[in-house]
C-alpha cells in the first residue's frame, strides 16, 4: 500500500479537499512524466500524483533525483494555464516559495531560496539542498499544461552528489506526512493562484527575504560553459535573474549559479 491514504490527506486538507484529485501509487518511473501523459488524456488543473518511490525521478537538466520512501515526499501537480505563456517566467521562483512558507508554517527554520528552483536548508555545513522542483510544459487546443515536480527530502540521502539535508535538520519533530503534503498542496494552490492573477511580482519582496546568495559572489553556468560572473543581485519583477557584472548589471532568465567567493563583477 502506498504510504499517502487518500482518506487521511482529504481530512487533512479540509475545505480545500475538493480542489486536488490524489492519486497516490506505490511507484512509478517518474511521476512527472505520467501526469503529464494524464493531462494529454484531460486530466483537470488540480491533478495530483505521489509516488513513495521513483525509478526515473529527476532534476533540471536530467539530473537524478535520489530518494527512498520513508525518507522523502515525492509528488507533481496538474495546473492548466490558459494565459499568455510568456507570463509563465518566474513560475518556479514562486512554487519555491510556496515550499518555504508550508514548511515554515510546520516549524521549519533556517530555509532559504536559490535561483531559479531551489529550497535550501542553511545550517552549520552551509547551503544544503533540501528540495528541487521541476517544472515541465505541454500545449494542447485548451492552452498549456503545467507539471509541477516536488522532491523534498525529510531525511537527508546517504548518497548524494551535493551538499544535502532533509527536513528532519530544520524542524524540531518531522511532520506527519498527511498533514505535510496538505500543507505543501494548499500553499501551492493559494500561491498559484495569486500568480496566474498578478504574476511574480506581489511575491518578489517574500522571495528576496529568504533569497540565501543575495549579494554574495557567483558564476552563472550554462551546460557546464561560463556566462557571467559577478554579484548576485537577486531577481526582478518577472523573476529574471539579476547579476552586478564588470559590464554593469545584467539579467538573466536561464543557467546554474554557483557560488565563487574568487568571482568579481
Amino acid at each position: 500500500m502506498p504510504l499517502i491514504d487518500l482518506t487521511l490527506l482529504r481530512q487533512a486538507l479540509g475545505p480545500m479537499a475538493g480542489r486536488f484529485d490524489v492519486d497516490a501509487v506505490d511507484s512509478c518511473d517518474s511521476t512527472n512524466a505520467r501526469l503529464l501523459e494524464r493531462a494529454a488524456a484531460g486530466a483537470p488543473s488540480g491533478s495530483v500524483l505521489v509516488a513513495d518511490r521513483q525509478s526515473a525521478g529527476r532534476g533540471r537538466r536530467g539530473r537524478p533525483w535520489v530518494s527512498s520512501p520513508e525518507d522523502s515526499l515525492t509528488f507533481s501537480l496538474l495546473w492548466r494555464w490558459s494565459a499568455d505563456p510568456a507570463r509563465l517566467a518566474g513560475l518556479s521562483l514562486a512554487v519555491g516559495l510556496a515550499l518555504a512558507r508550508a514548511l515554515e508554517s510546520l516549524g521549519a527554520r533556517g530555509l532559504g531560496l536559490k535561483w531559479p528552483n531551489d529550497l535550501l536548508f542553511r545550517g552549520a555545513a552551509g547551503d544544503a539542498k533540501l528540495a528541487g522542483i521541476l517544472v515541465e510544459l505541454a500545449a494542447d487546443r485548451r492552452g498549456m499544461q503545467v507539471v509541477i515536480g516536488i522532491g523534498l527530502n525529510l531525511r537527508a540521502p546517504q548518497v548524494s552528489e551535493q551538499i544535502v539535508a532533509g527536513l528532519a535538520d530544520c524542524c524540531p519533530a518531522l511532520p506527519e506526512r498527511h498533514q505535510l503534503l496538505a500543507a505543501l498542496l494548499a500553499e501551492l494552490a493559494q500561491t498559484l493562484e495569486l500568480f496566474a492573477r498578478e504574476g511574480f511580482l506581489p511575491l518578489r519582496s517574500d522571495w528576496q527575504a529568504r533569497h540565501l546568495w543575495q549579494d554574495q559572489a557567483v558564476c552563472l553556468l550554462e551546460a557546464g560553459q561560463l556566462l557571467a560572473q559577478g554579484l548576485c543581485r537577486g531577481v526582478d519583477a518577472e523573476g529574471a535573474l539579476l547579476l552586478e557584472t564588470a559590464a554593469g548589471q545584467q539579467r538573466f532568465l536561464a543557467g546554474d549559479l554557483s557560488l565563487r567567493p574568487g568571482a568579481q563583477p
